[in-house]
Order: structure tokens, then sequence, then C-alpha cells
């Protein structure tokens, strides 16, 4: 089991790297906009389409990777005030609620983008399938996700113990 832990901490320290290297990027392109528009007086809409495709990138690779469950944004004004037991039912639900939702959604997800195909960014010309694509991937990785968080809530483990989902 160790060897597993090891390779998941390995696999989110690289995900935390490929993250970093995103964030860094996205600040060269907003750099060489404002040199490109204020220095070269030349257009950037380059810069600023990669920059709004890295955006989208980063906020759902690092939500389907690197976040963690105690990262996650709760009520916990009323979360931290029942007992663990009440802790664990409501995570059930919402776990099991956000499961659903995701697996009704999931086609209808993978359809739009797949149909995207046809249309391109307007400098660049990407394809938006591969702009988007990143969403089908956390929303199978969310799925993925609750499910073990349901779990976890089911055989009754304390939520602030480490898990590979979190």
């Amino acid at each position: 089991m160790s060897g597993f832990l090891r390779a998941g901490r390995w696999l989110t320290a690289r995900a935390e790297n490929v993250l970093a290297a995103m964030l860094a990027l996205m600040f060269v392109l907003f750099i060489l906009q404002i040199i490109f528009r204020y220095v070269l007086n030349l257009s950037g809409g380059w810069a600023y389409e990669l920059s709004a495709i890295l955006w989208v990138w980063i906020v759902l690779f690092g939500a389907s990777f690197v976040l963690r469950k105690r990262d996650e944004v709760r009520l916990d004004i009323i979360y931290s005030s029942v007992a663990p037991r009440v802790r664990r039912v409501m995570t059930l639900i919402f776990a099991l609620a956000t499961v659903t939702l995701l697996c009704i959604g999931l086609p209808a997800i993978a359809d739009y983008v797949l149909f995207m195909k046809i249309e391109r960014t307007a400098y660049l010309k990407l394809r938006y399938d591969h702009v988007y694509s990143i969403f089908i991937v956390f929303t199978v990785v969310t799925i993925i996700r609750y499910i073990w968080i349901a779990g976890v809530a089911v055989w009754g483990k304390d939520d602030d113990e480490e898990s590979p989902a979190q």
C-alpha cells in the first residue's frame, strides 16, 4: 500500500508542476500582451487567446488533479457544528448528488465538446474540441473522486484522514 501512496504523491507533485508551468506561461503571455500592445504597437490577440485558454485549463486541471477535499468550499458553520456521523451522512448525500448529476450530464458534455470540432479559435485557429477537452477530463475525474468520497463516508473514516482522492 505504501507504494500506491508514494505513486499517488509523486503524481500529485507532477500535477502541481504542470499547473505551476501553466501559470508561469500565462504570466509570460500577459507580459507579451503588454509588450506587443504598448511597445511594439502590434496586435497581441494570440497571446490573449492563449491566456484565456490557459485559464480554463488551469481551473479545470487544478480542480481535477491538484485540489484536495479539504480545500473545497463548504458551509463550515453548519458542517463543523454537527456530529461526525451526521457529517458523514451529509458528505454521502452531497457525493451521491454530485455523482448522479455529473453522470447524467456527461453524455451531453462529451457530445457538445466533440461537436465543437467544427469551430476554431479566432487567432490561432485551434479546434474548440481540443481547447475544451479538459472539461470532459474534469467531469470524469470529479465523478471518480466523489465515488471515492462517498465510499469513505459509508465506511465511516474520519473526514480529516488523508486519502488518494483528497
